[in-house]
């Protein structure tokens, strides 16, 4: 089939396929890879197979970055430890596992170690898009480690197709060392990455050119890193941890609209042909199988699913305890979760297309040109270890979370009305200082200072009141207007433009005095006319270069580890709206 054809069908399928979702309330996923199973029996489609390659160099690349953008590193220090020990000492112990049940039915051990480091790592885009309803605190432990065991498993992977290759034993000492280097050096060129890109932006006042910048900055990091032999993966995530960070000093409000809207967009599309073309994968599999042993097959993928999930399951159950014993502190045991609240992370293990391409680029031939026999039911144990987590694991999900009985996270929101009070606090404080310079009329600053005034005089009654209460703190963030523009921020679907109406109701426009001063003024005489028009443009002025003050307390607030890096970039997208209303206004005048 032509790329064209090709691309269609993928699109149609996503488009039909979220539609569907929508109407059975069931993660998209589940429905586009059922969905691409049925379409790949149509003629023409069957010999469609997941394209290696590109899943590893671009789709990788693309979607670990918008991910990291959308991870908290506060969160990430704050679950440190068992993050480590899931993207790292999990991966490893399932690769363990598998490998032992793979060599039991008559895999070599190379090729045995080569699946599980193929089934090792979880799937960020299937762990995103099924978890996402789950508490900040699990959401963000899931998310950072399917960002960074990718990295583990895929080091373990080229050290184990080597060995295949070769025909020679695994160098348990290279490997160890390889480990270390790839992620030491992976962090280094992130890094790198990340600053030269930060410096370049500062010279781009042209949103198209900085999303330009955006664009390539994953790849930027990726192909470097894949050069030097290091892990890419982990050069991705790193970058953009650090842009997340540092990145919004240099961005323009309309770059970061559009740039965010065009990464929803992206990702969507990308997760979705994901998915797609797994199921697509089914029917050259299928008949892969049913041409060779599929007893065999059947019993390894079954074998395979049985090691992934009950290693996770047992993972997650007992390093709790070791760790308790390594630390007792006070701090530490408060955070312990209980046995019903660590289920939904032992049943997150979904594995999707990076486990698939990584099967699929397992070599056909040898060094010396001979065949890698049972290559083929490598890639049949993926897709039944694929095919059951998603479906299994993403369809009982819900019954899961629902019988954890996860405790509400209040803090969510008491951050974000702390962050509009620090905010509404840095301009006043800034008031007279930016009132004068711009020389604006006293009435004027006396009228803005007396709005930020009962505003912030509202948030702090909404505060006690909403103290110990979810629900309470909940309608206080949305009366002060910080739960706008999420859909631009990397929240949930949505649009720049829906967060641009949004926006339109946030507090600064709650009483709108610019709007209303408009049409009182049409009734005056001409030089009232003009003496109005003349106040609302010294507002604008005003409003707009206050902007700046209420980013920085915001800033110093996520800084100081006070709100998390999601609150800031909600409120910090509430200020975008608001910047490119206002100068929408003034433009207008």
């Amino acid at each position: 089939m032509d790329g064209l054809e090709l691309a269609v069908v993928l699109g149609a399928t996503i488009l039909v396929g979220g539609v569907v979702a929508q109407r059975i309330r069931v993660a998209a996923p589940l429905v586009l890879l059922v969905l691409g199973a049925g379409v790949g029996f149509l003629p023409g489609l069957g010999g469609v197979r997941l394209p290696s390659e590109a899943v590893l160099l671009l789709f990788l690349p693309a979607l670990l970055y918008w991910e990291s953008l959308n991870t908290s590193l506060r969160e990430i220090r704050s679950n440190l430890r068992t993050i480590a020990l899931l993207a790292v000492g999990l991966v490893f112990a399932t690769a363990a596992v598998v490998a032992v049940v793979a060599h039991l039915l008559g895999l070599t051990w190379a090729l045995s170690i080569t699946l599980g480091a193929v089934l090792a790592p979880t799937d960020a885009t299937a762990v995103a898009a099924v978890a996402a309803r789950l508490p900040r605190r699990l959401i963000t432990t899931l998310r950072a480690e399917s960002l960074v065991n990718d990295g583990t498993a895929l080091v373990l992977y080229s050290v184990a197709v080597g060995a295949v290759v070769s025909g020679q034993d695994i160098d348990v000492w290279g490997a160890v060392v390889r480990f270390f280097a790839s992620y030491g050096f992976g962090i280094a060129i992130g890094l790198a990455v990340g600053l030269i890109v930060y410096w370049v932006r500062r010279y781009l006042d042209n949103r198209l050119l900085e999303n330009t910048l955006s664009v390539l900055t994953p790849f930027l990091a990726y192909l470097p890193a894949e050069l030097f032999g290091v892990s890419g993966v982990v050069s991705v995530v790193t970058a953009g941890l650090l842009l997340t960070q540092i990145g919004h000093r240099v961005i323009s409000a309309h770059a970061r609209i559009q740039g965010y809207g065009f990464w929803q967009v992206t990702s969507y599309l990308l997760n979705g042909a994901l998915f797609v073309l797994v199921g697509l994968d089914f029917h050259p599999t299928l008949l892969a199988v049913l041409h060779d042993d599929w007893v065999t097959a059947l019993a390894l993928g079954l074998g395979s699913t049985a090691a992934v999930i009950g290693m996770r399951f047992l993972w997650v159950n007992t390093t709790p305890y070791a760790s308790r014993l390594l630390d007792r502190r006070a701090g530490e045991r408060d955070r312990h979760l209980h046995f019903r609240e660590r289920m939904p992370i032992a049943w997150a293990g979904f594995r999707g297309a990076v486990s698939l391409a990584a099967a699929l680029g397992v070599p056909r031939t040898m060094s010396d040109g001979s065949p890698v026999h049972d290559r083929d039911l490598v890639i049949a144990a993926t897709f039944v270890v694929i095919l059951v987590t998603l479906v299994v694991e993403g369809l009982t999900m819900p019954v899961i979370v629902r019988w954890a009985r996860l405790p509400e996270d209040p803090e969510e929101q008491r951050e974000e009305i702390e962050a509009e009070r620090a905010a509404l606090q840095g301009a006043l404080d800034s008031l007279d200082d930016v009132a004068s310079r711009l020389e604006s009329p006293e009435e004027v600053r006396e009228d803005l200072r007396a709005d930020y005034g009962r505003r912030l005089e509202r948030l702090r009654r909404d505060a006690e009141a909403a103290e110990g209460d979810a629900a309470a703190a909940s309608r206080a963030a949305a009366d002060a207007g910080v739960t706008v523009s999420a859909a631009v921020i990397g929240g949930t679907g949505g649009s720049a433009g829906e967060a641009m109406a949004a926006g339109a109701d946030g507090p600064d426009a709650e009483e709108d005095p610019i709007g209303g001063a408009a049409e009182d003024a049409t009734d005056g005489e001409p030089d009232e006319i003009q003496l109005e028009r003349e106040a609302e443009q010294a507002d604008i002025a005003l409003r707009l270069a206050l902007l700046e003050a209420k980013r920085t307390a915001v800033d110093d607030l996520r800084r100081s580890r006070a709100i998390d890096d999601a609150v800031m970039r909600r409120v910090q997208g509430r200020f975008d709206v608001e910047e490119l209303r206002l100068a929408a206004i003034s433009e207008d005048d």
